[in-house]
């Protein structure tokens, strides 16, 4: 695990600065604290550099990246993992490969001669990122996995390619403008970004699952995508209903084999366990797969309505694991605030991002590089209120009026907690979702409702540029409807919320950016695309299952599920909002008064400042409901937010500070 860069000149003759690739390296000196390294390929106009976090194969010399092929043809540098490579590795060497490693990354100098670029993909299993060049061809191709679990940002700016594994990695270059974009802005100020977009000008990222060609023609670039995969549910005309027995070990197998793989390191492997049916699922696993006992991390809060530790320590002490609890106030969170964001480099509507970035830190001094962690469960199986919101609603067309209203009222008492947050507090339409989909998702609901407030949050000149502008039907238009077309109502739910807030906010702010931001590296066995392909064949009702949500999932489990964790309804991790504690809103009323001040605004360019009085006073008001307040707390973090990326990216002189750390580190050509 690890981060990646590199610059590829339109003008091969033009060589690339050996300097500016080590400097980009630097700036993300979090990522690969362990060593670095640069190549670069002078008559090709191409070079890329890399920074190490050591976990398979520790030979520094030997495992340094970026990796040239033994012909030189081939230029690699990765970020991620790779799993199942020791089996994938024998075969290859008896075909009559040699390999210079035993890194898992060095597989794809192999498997690409071999089977070519499109025929090589199948072959990796993983959360991954890469870069490869071909010399032959004179061809870039930039890879992400297949959700998205590790980052990859690209631009094309004065003839060159600059990408990397952050946007602070492209902002060390000295071409690449620091400017927010209008509608940049105003997706950060609702929380949903569209899909491959970020906040600013002129950079992009990978989409999950899909590959980036940039090939050279006459001094221009040619630039395509290409989609090597997607969460691929079954038409409705096409499920085959089998023996829910089969359901159950079926997920059990899958699992089980995705959590063996991922505990594979020449490191010690920690898991992260909160109170749900996702970690303690985790931890059950691989408990059951080694000898000694696993260690477990837990983030336990001082709100009992959030805290999770007594079912985590259950867990923790039926499978004889050695847990190590982690004890946050409310208010201690916004401490860490700013630093989350410079982590993130996107706005964040709760404070668990920075939760979890003060946990990775706490396993980090606890001599850990790498975690087993829960995400992707509840994207595979139906876990989220929003889903069984669409799937009774959507997808259940015999209910009568008195029925489907009974499952209204269930479903409002059972996710009370999150009214405002994960649930909309009233019904959103959005036309352009309603035609693509055949009804607006719940879980982009609570956003869209939250952008009602965007346009007037921004500067004048920001907001004449998104006047008219309509964000249900910018995401709508990044998604494939090829994939929603004829599926069952919940099919169609996961798949959005994947391709949104999966990617865009849990990997992300809850995810990659805050587990490296303390050179930890964390394996989701749930993303595994083996158990992710199995999870399509399962039947709505085994995913959902009456009010039972994750149905098959604690089947599968219930052997090592502690009993009070089998029976319990979905309990969505999070940090209590700032409006819940008198002290955790003092704290963010410290940060208000720096970030959103009159003079912090206008210098900014970005907030209008009399939208941004307005809605704290409504915030304030006796008359909001509670649900409004969940809603304007995420805002009012989103606010803050804008101005604290601009202070870190476009105040703040990003390529000196990216030269002043390699010369801190000493990573110098």
């Amino acid at each position: 695990m690890c981060g990646i860069a590199g610059i590829f000149h339109s003008d091969p003759s033009q060589p690339v600065d050996p300097q500016l690739l080590v400097n980009m390296a630097a700036i993300q000196y979090h990522r690969g604290p362990d060593g670095f390294g640069y190549k670069k390929i002078d008559d090709r106009g191409i070079g890329f550099s890399h920074a190490r976090l050591s976990i398979i194969d520790l030979n520094e010399q030997r495992s340094r990246q970026p990796f040239m092929s033994a012909d030189e043809q081939l230029l690699l540098a990765h970020n991620g993992e790779f799993y199942d490579y020791k089996r994938i590795r024998a075969e290859l060497t008896l075909d009559g490969a040699h390999f210079r490693t035993k890194s898992d990354s060095e597989m794809v100098l192999h498997l690409y001669p071999r089977y070519g670029f499109e025929d090589m993909l199948p072959y990796l299993r993983g959360e991954f990122a890469f870069a490869l060049y071909d010399k032959r061809k004179d061809r870039l191709m930039l890879v992400r996995d297949r959700f998205g679990i590790k980052p990859l940002y690209w631009t094309e700016a004065k003839g060159k390619i600059i990408f990397g594994s952050e946007l602070k990695v492209l902002f060390a270059h000295p071409d690449v403008p620091r400017k927010f974009n209008a509608q940049g802005v105003y997706h950060q100020l609702m929380q949903t970004m569209v899909p491959g977009t970020t906040a600013f000008d002129g950079i992009q990222q990978i989409r999950p699952g899909h590959s980036l060609t940039i090939e050279r023609y006459h001094g221009k670039f040619k630039i395509s995508e290409q989609k090597y995969w997607d969460m691929d549910f079954p038409l409705m005309s096409e499920r085959i209903e089998r023996d829910e027995q089969e359901y159950i070990e079926g997920v059990r197998e899958q699992l089980l084999n995705a959590t063996q793989l991922r505990l594979e390191a020449d490191v010690p492997v920690a898991c992260y366990l909160s109170g749900g049916i996702d970690s303690c699922s985790t931890l059950g696993m691989a408990s059951a797969s080694q000898q000694s006992p696993v260690k477990a991390f837990t983030i336990g809060f001082d709100d009992s309505n959030y805290d999770e530790t007594p079912i985590a320590t259950e867990m923790a002490e039926s499978v004889g694991a050695d847990q190590d609890v982690m004890l946050l106030k409310a208010n201690h969170l916004y401490d860490n605030f700013v630093e989350t964001l410079w982590h993130t480099e996107r706005t964040i509507y709760n404070t668990l991002g920075v939760a979890k970035l003060l946990m990775s830190r706490h396993v980090n001094k606890a001599g850990y590089k790498v975690v087993v962690t829960g995400e992707g469960s509840d994207e595979l199986f139906g876990g989220y209120p929003a889903f069984r919101r669409d799937m009774f609603l959507h997808g259940m067309d015999t209910l009568s009026k008195a029925e489907r209203a009974e499952w209204e009222a269930t479903l409002a008492a059972g996710n009370k907690l999150f009214k405002g947050a994960m649930l909309a507090e009233n019904e959103i339409n959005d036309h352009a979702l309603n035609k693509l989909v055949g009804f607006t998702p719940s879980c982009l609901q609570p956003w869209l409702a939250a952008s009602n407030h965007s346009g007037g949050l921004m500067h004048g000149d920001l907001q004449s540029e998104v006047n008219g502008y309509l964000p249900g039907e910018a995401i709508a238009n990044a998604l494939d409807g090829d994939m929603l077309e004829g599926r069952h109502p919940l099919d169609k739910a996961q798949y959005v919320w994947i391709k949104t807030m999966l990617e865009g906010q849990i990997l992300t702010w809850g995810g990659d950016r805050v587990d490296m931001a303390n050179s930890m590296e964390a394996r989701p066995p749930f993303l595994d695309h083996h158990l992710a392909e199995y999870a399509t064949q399962l039947p709505p009702s085994m995913r959902i299952k009456g009010r039972t949500e994750k149905y098959v999932l604690r089947e599968a489990m219930k052997g090592v599920l502690p009993k009070v964790l089998y029976e319990r309804e979905k309990f969505a991790f999070m940090a209590p909002p700032a409006h819940t504690d008198p002290e955790k809103w003092s704290a963010m009323k410290v940060l208000a008064d720096e970030y959103l001040s009159d003079s912090a605004i206008e210098d900014a360019g970005l907030l209008d400042r009399a939208g941004v009085k307005s809605l704290f006073a409504v915030h304030e008001s006796n008359d909001t409901p509670a649900a409004s307040q969940v809603q304007l707390d995420a805002v009012i973090n989103h606010m803050i937010g804008v101005q604290v990326l601009h202070k870190h990216f476009v105040e703040m002189d990003v390529p000196k500070q990216a030269y002043d750390r390699a010369q801190q580190y000493g990573w110098t050509v």
